[in-house]
């Protein structure tokens, strides 16, 4: 039996690189316009040293040229350049050492393409390029170098008459991906990946004067706060998420210790109430920008805000098992969530009037993160706001005339003597229209409820009662309206009961009498909150049609259920059936064999009418 080792050579690795190496194609652009920048940056250092003059008047930038004739994509930068020995060192070894060597220092690198690690970032050139051209120039006044490979097991290496400082690739675009040599998709890249980065990037540079540069090299999220305007924000809004919109209001992120943060959360205008929106929040690391929406970084529900974080101690490209067991990176969310929260509380504390000028627009977000994330409900729980019947705000200890939560209050949550108390009931209008007479039956009771009418809602009192089960609990206003409205105690009346068993004959619905606080309505309806909630639950998931039992409640206080009993039993019959319908309507959308009844009895009551 004979045994070796499995040898893999660079012709085996160049295709693997180029078709895996990074998960988007286009992304080659920031990695090589990133070295760049990373290059002028070490340079610059050397010259804060005191190791390297710095040329008089010099703009450090880099300089992309498109040339479609040529098939070529060059970027140039005037950053540290290097010597011959360093482009065997950081370009040819990584490629040509072998499978284990490459992956070995491709791991240790952190990722898919690192700034600062030259080799890594440049080898993503090759997914669009059949050949790669590197002109280089270091600092230090080595001859400047010329290397080039078509990414195979060949590359040659030779003198350059390159004078000035820094490098360029040359990238051959092969010709299935042509479309990177349109400037106008290249300028699109350089906006999407490197709008934020330090230092001014221009394509097909002209020299005299008039070009502008694609990116911003200081962004508003990298100033501090107080030189900071509102216009100012307003405007990196609309330049960075082209949203017409101006948002309603922000979080400046600003952090240095234990961990680098900058960046900005803007709270977008709602333009569909029915949903959440997804937003966009930016990931950027040393303002180069890595991807959109992270949730291992950036908590869940504060996607659903627009905004900008660069966190330099997050690598630029990390796997997502990484984020999710780092420890800097779990408190980095943390410290985010409590940013935002902190400035909900403290909106809500200032300035009162404009919080609920927005609660509209950031309802359905807060209470959407208060589900989402325990330590966010903990902070925002007592600035959550609901419209009463008045149209007033207030929140749950407003709304319940409760005294303020003391420091001490939630340590004594766990105790017999609270958890012996009986829950405060809050009643809620979901549907203001279609429950316009329950309302109107509590205003006329001195009696108050909250509107709880967005989509979310039915998640949210559930999550609050969970939170609270010895505190709260919700009813809708046509749960128990005969509970919230009794009358004088009476007797039951089994006759009446009987007239309207006999008039509506459906077995499935209870019919009760109670004496009711006002006696203008003749019957409601009633269904229990939570066989209701259940039911529209199995609703949503497809296991239930949505109907739940329904109670009648027959009001004896009302003046023409009070001469029922005298009637003829036709006439109790219709009047029954008709009361019937008017409770139906004032419960649920009618069905059209219930609408054409009630249609049909109106036309006899139109018709003896006009006798």
């Amino acid at each position: 039996m004979k045994q070796g080792n499995i040898k893999i050579s660079s012709e085996n690795m160049m295709p693997i690189i180029k078709k895996w190496l990074y998960s988007d194609k286009d992304i080659f652009l920031r990695e090589i316009v990133a070295n760049g920048a990373d290059a002028i940056t070490k340079y610059k250092k050397l010259v804060s040293m005191g190791q390297a003059a710095e040329a008089e008047g010099e703009e450090y930038c880099i300089k992309i040229s498109v040339d479609k004739d040529a098939k070529t994509l060059t970027v140039k930068d005037n950053g540290i350049g290097m010597t011959e020995d360093e482009v065997e060192k950081y370009i040819t070894q990584i490629a040509f050492s072998g499978a284990s060597d490459f992956l070995a220092k491709y791991e240790k690198a952190g990722g898919d393409g690192i700034i600062g690690h030259f080799g890594l970032g440049f080898y993503s050139a090759y997914m669009v390029s059949e050949n790669v051209e590197i002109i280089t120039k270091s600092y230090d006044g080595s001859p400047a170098v010329h290397w080039q490979s078509d990414g195979n097991k060949t590359y040659t290496v030779e003198e350059s008459d390159k004078s000035d400082r820094g490098t360029e690739v040359i990238m051959h675009i092969s010709e299935d991906e042509k479309e990177f040599l349109n400037e106008s998709t290249i300028k699109d890249l350089v906006k999407k990946y490197c709008s934020f980065m330090p230092y001014n990037i221009y394509v097909n540079f002209k020299s005299d004067g008039k070009d502008k540069p694609l990116n911003t090299t200081l962004p508003l999220y990298a100033k501090p706060v107080k030189d900071c305007t509102d216009e100012e924000y307003k405007e990196f809004y609309t330049n960075t998420f082209l949203d017409f919109n101006p948002p309603i209001f922000w979080v400046h992120l600003d952090m240095d210790y234990p961990f680098r943060l900058k960046g900005i959360l803007y709270f977008p205008k709602v333009k569909n109430k029915v949903e959440l929106e997804r937003g966009k929040v930016k990931l950027y690391c040393n303002q180069v920008f890595v991807a959109e929406n992270i949730k291992e970084v950036i908590p869940e529900f504060l996607m659903l805000l627009n905004g900008v974080i660069d966190c330099p101690d997050i690598p630029l490209n990390v796997s997502r098992s990484f984020l999710q067991n780092d420890k800097q990176v779990q408190r980095i969310s943390k410290y985010i969530t409590r940013k935002v929260a902190d400035k909900l509380v403290a909106l809500f504390k200032n300035d009162r009037a404009k919080f609920e000028e927005c609660w509209e627009d950031i309802a359905n977000f807060v209470k959407f993160g208060c589900i989402k994330d325990d330590e966010f409900y903990n902070r925002v729980k007592d600035i959550i706001i609901y419209k009463d019947l008045e149209g007033n705000y207030k929140n749950i200890r407003e709304f319940l005339n409760l005294p303020e939560e003391s420091e001490n209050e939630e340590k004594k949550e766990d105790t017999q003597e609270n958890k012996d108390k009986t829950p405060s009931t809050i009643y809620y209008v979901s549907d203001e229209q279609q429950q316009a007479q329950y309302v109107k039956m509590f205003k006329d009771a001195g009696l108050n409820a909250i509107k709880c009418d967005n989509f979310i809602d039915p998640h949210f009192i559930s999550y609050l009662e969970y939170k609270a089960p010895d505190k709260l609990k919700f009813m809708r206003i046509d749960a128990d309206v005969a509970g919230a409205l009794k009358g004088e105690d009476s007797a039951e009346d089994s006759v009446l009961i009987d007239i309207f068993k006999n008039a509506i004959g459906d077995d499935r619905l209870t019919i009760k009498t109670q004496s009711l606080k006002n006696s203008e309505v003749p019957a409601i309806i009633n269904v229990d909150e939570y066989m209701r909630r259940y039911s529209e639950m199995g609703s949503f998931y497809g296991m239930s049609d949505g109907e739940v039992a329904k109670t009648m409640i027959i009001n004896t206080s009302n003046p023409v259920v009070g001469k029922m009993k005298e009637m003829e039993d036709e006439k109790q019959k219709f009047v029954a059936g008709y009361i019937y319908s008017l409770a139906l309507l004032s419960f649920k959308k009618m069905t059209p064999e219930e609408m054409d009844k009630f249609v049909g009895d109106n036309m006899v009551l139109l018709e003896n009418y006009v006798k």
